[in-house]
């Protein structure tokens, strides 16, 4: 008889106290439970370690590392050498698993030995309510290698790595991507790795202001765009990446100009590639653009989205309610202002009618429903 895998949650906590107690009962509540929880107090000041001590004594699958502050990849990479399991899982302390996630994912990799890590569809959970997930139909369109060039393929607490085919050697977090750690590490192993991701949401992924994402949003889309920068020169499609490096740094007229030429210039060289992998690069880049506009927008400076809009020739790529906000952008930006709010406003009402109330959804899943 062969025995179950063992899977090594890895649960990095830094100040968590509201979201942990959800998080751990998520995991330790699976319907997989050939388990263990690493769980690193990365200095916390709140009382995630209080917590966090509770669960290691009543639970001997919880093991509990408390030091000083040593940031998010220095905790992730010591949680890889303390795992003794064959599949390594992400968890996030603010998230909560699904009680079929673990024992969806294990089920995969079981079909599939060869494969290297995968990733999962979530639902998102925002001002107390839960938005159902899709697959990104990105993923339909290209192949994981080459888009892993130009974005975070997986939702970085829905990944599992097996170590039966990802050596120690490969399966690390580099700290010079810092914030963009995952992108960084996803791009390495899909170059060399199988990889797939689930369609189904194993996981609600929570949206809220103390998250790493919302308190390190700037310093993330630089090494972003780092990133993608020096993947581009590897493959050819760019002599030099100055002028997309620099919108990273400092967004201005000037640098929204050259990374929308930028744009321009690699979309010409991408058309230029074989058919079997110019679909796939195309992709990529179109989410390279979005990746951009999202970047500029969020300057709240209409005249500099407008830029970027008309140098790329991509104002039929944004929804219609934006091409009005955005068209007198030049001439009359308070205007663009107005439109963008009460689009905004708009959205929020939408998001509340196509949702769900978090206890509704939580309360299924703590009755094993969901």
């Amino acid at each position: 008889m062969t025995t179950a895998p063992l899977v090594s949650v890895l649960l990095p906590v830094y100040n968590a106290g509201p979201y942990l107690t959800a998080a751990l009962e998520s995991i330790l509540r699976q319907d997989y439970d050939r388990l263990e929880v690493i769980a690193i107090d990365d200095g916390s000041t709140d009382n995630s370690l209080e917590i966090l001590e509770r669960y290691r004594r009543a639970d001997n699958r919880v093991s509990v590392i408390s030091r000083e502050n040593r940031g998010l990849v220095a905790t992730l990479n010591e949680g890889l050498r303390l795992a003794q399991g064959e599949l390594v899982a992400r968890m996030d302390a603010d998230d909560v698993a699904y009680p079929r996630r673990l024992s969806r994912q294990v089920a995969l990799f079981e079909r599939r030995p060869d494969l290297g890590f995968c990733g999962a569809c979530v639902d998102t959970l925002l001002h107390g309510r839960i938005a159902k997930g899709r697959l990104d139909p990105v993923f339909r369109l290209g192949r994981l290698d080459i888009l892993s060039m130009f974005f975070t393929i997986f939702l970085h607490p829905t990944v599992i790595y097996n170590r039966n085919v990802i050596g120690n050697n490969d399966l690390y977090y580099d700290p010079k991507y810092r914030h963009a750690e995952d992108f960084d590490l996803f791009r390495r192993l899909a170059g060399r790795f199988p990889a797939t991701i689930l369609p189904d949401s194993l996981l609600v992924y929570r949206i809220h202001a103390g998250s790493v994402t919302m308190r390190h949003a700037k310093e993330m889309r630089r090494t972003h765009l780092r990133i993608v920068a020096e993947n581009l020169e590897r493959e050819g499609l760019a002599e030099t990446t100055a002028d997309l490096r620099d919108i990273g740094e400092a967004v201005s007229f000037d640098t929204v100009s050259r990374a929308a030429d930028f744009i321009r210039a690699l979309e010409e060289r991408i058309s230029e590639l074989p058919t079997d992998t110019r679909p796939s690069f195309e992709a990529g880049a179109l989410n390279l653009f979005y990746f951009l506009y999202q970047l500029v927008g969020d300057e709240g400076e209409p005249p500099l989205t407008h830029e970027l809009l008309t140098r790329t020739a991509r104002w039929n790529f944004i929804r219609r309610r934006e091409q009005y906000a955005l068209r007198p952008g030049v001439w009359a930006p308070w205007l663009s202002l107005l439109s963008i709010r009460a689009g905004k406003r708009a959205d929020a009402v939408a998001y509340f009618f196509k949702t769900t109330p978090a206890e509704a959804v939580l309360t299924r899943y703590q009755r094993g429903l969901v």
